[in-house]
C-alpha cells in the first residue's frame, strides 16, 4: 500500500509522514481459543503490526533549480513541477511493483498532478489529446492522504519555522493552484487543527479497514 500525504507547504505533511512511517501500529483481536497468548480474551486488542514503512520526502526530489527558484520567494510553474512528479511516479510504481509499502510527502495540489503521481507520461497524454481513452482507475493500494487547514493557521506555521528555502508569502499561490481531491480519488482528508496522534488514528482505522476489505490485494 502506498500513502500519499498532501497538502500546501506548512500544513504538516512531512512530520506526519515521518510520524506515519515510524509509529503507527494497527490493532487486532486475538481469538479466545489463541493457543499462543491463552490468558488474552477475544476483547483485549493486541498490536500485530507496526508500519516502519519508507518514508519518501518530495522536497528532496526537487531538481536545485526548483528549490532555488522557490527561495527566492517565486512560486513553482507546471513546467517545472512536471520533473518532479514523474520522478515521484517512478518511485510509486517501483513500490507497488515490488508488492511494498510506502508513505510518500507530496503537494499534489492539482488533480492533474496526482494524475501524474499515478500514471506518470500517460496523464500527459490524456490531458492534451482529450479524445483519447480514459484513465484507468485508481487502484485500492494507493490512497492520498489530504491535510487540510485553513490560511491563516497555516501561514502562521510557516511564519514560525526555520531553515526551510519555501517562503510564508508563496502560501498565497498554493492555496489558489490547489485544488482539493474528491471522493473518487481514494482519499483520507485528515483536520490539521487535530493533534498528529489523532490523525494518525483515522489512518490506522483506515488501514484496518482495507486489511479486511475483501478487495484488499
Amino acid at each position: 500500500m502506498i500513502y500519499i500525504v498532501m497538502g500546501v507547504s506548512g500544513c504538516g505533511k512531512s512530520s506526519f509522514g515521518a510520524f506515519l512511517s515510524e509509529k503507527v501500529t494497527f490493532y487486532s483481536h486475538i481469538p479466545l481459543q489463541s493457543c499462543l497468548c491463552p490468558h488474552i480474551t477475544s476483547s483485549s486488542p493486541v498490536s500485530i503490526h507496526q508500519l516502519g514503512w519508507p518514508l519518501y520526502e518530495g522536497d528532496d526530489f526537487h531538481p536545485q533549480e526548483n528549490v532555488e527558484k522557490m527561495a527566492r520567494g517565486e512560486p513553482l510553474t507546471d513546467k517545472d513541477r512536471l520533473p518532479w512528479l514523474l520522478k515521484l511516479h517512478e518511485v510509486i510504481q517501483r513500490e507497488r511493483c515490488s508488492g511494498s509499502d510506502a508513505v510518500v510527502v507530496c503537494s499534489a495540489l492539482k488533480c492533474h498532478y496526482r494524475q501524474i503521481l499515478l500514471y506518470g507520461s500517460k496523464a500527459l497524454t490524456f490531458s492534451s489529446s482529450p479524445d483519447q481513452e480514459i484513465l484507468p482507475p485508481i487502484t485500492a493500494d494507493v490512497f492520498f492522504l489530504f491535510l487540510h487547514g485553513d490560511y491563516d493557521l497555516i501561514h502562521q506555521r510557516m511564519k514560525s519555522r526555520r531553515g526551510h528555502y519555501m517562503k510564508a508569502d508563496l502560501l498565497r499561490s498554493q492555496f489558489d493552484v490547489l485544488e482539493p481531491p474528491l471522493e473518487g480519488e481514494n482519499v483520507l482528508s485528515l483536520d490539521i487543527r487535530r493533534s498528529i496522534t489523532d490523525m494518525a488514528m483515522e489512518v490506522e482505522k483506515h488501514i484496518i479497514g482495507l486489511k479486511s476489505s475483501p478487495v484488499m490485494p
